[in-house]
């Protein structure tokens, strides 16, 4: 390619083409988390009621808050990068061509959606139910085992403190405006 064919808009175009590649990419990745997560917690429990040793329940807080946490940073960056789409190259792209709209209306339009609000609200509802209910459910379960033992339940507090956390983030990361 010669030096003359390098021009701003071409450079752009090719940023947002690999942005959109990167998007599509995390929220396979992120979306496949969640069944990861699940099949997560089917295993912990098949387990523990074939062994009878309920310390295990103890593994679905840690595979849930790392599971949960590389969740909500994809889906982080998969917002960030409509985020950017929409109000950096977008915009600079249409000044490029000329244009006083966007070249992107996709990335605004499908915020604009009545029911956008309604469906981040469940999804922030599913999240919290895989990735802090089912855990802090197994916790409940162990402590009310009655074969507590001091490392164990020590352990059991930090898995806690470290689901309530990762609760939080999800709650505060929802982004149901438009």
């Amino acid at each position: 390619m010669a030096a003359e064919d390098i021009t701003v808009g071409r450079l752009l175009l090719a940023e947002y083409e690999r942005l959109k590649e990167e998007q599509k990419s995390r929220i396979g990745f992120r979306d496949n988390l969640l069944y990861v997560t699940l099949a997560a917690v089917v295993s912990v429990l098949i387990g523990t009621v074939q062994t009878g040793h309920t310390t295990l329940l103890l593994a679905l807080p840690v595979a849930s808050c790392v599971l949960g946490w590389t969740y909500l940073v994809n889906d982080e960056k998969i917002s960030a990068i409509g985020r950017y789409v929409r109000t950096d190259l977008g915009p600079r792209l249409s000044a490029l061509a000329g244009e006083q709209d966007s070249l992107f209306g996709w990335e605004t339009a499908h915020r604009q959606d009545r029911r956008r609000s309604q469906r981040k609200t469940i999804q922030c509802a599913i999240d919290l139910t895989v990735f802090a209910v089912a855990p802090t459910t197994t916790l409940a379960i162990y402590w009310s085992s009655g074969s507590l033992t001091t490392l164990p339940m020590a352990v059991s507090c930090m898995e806690c403190a470290a689901v309530i956390t990762l609760a939080f983030q999800i709650v505060i990361h929802v982004d149901t405006g438009a």
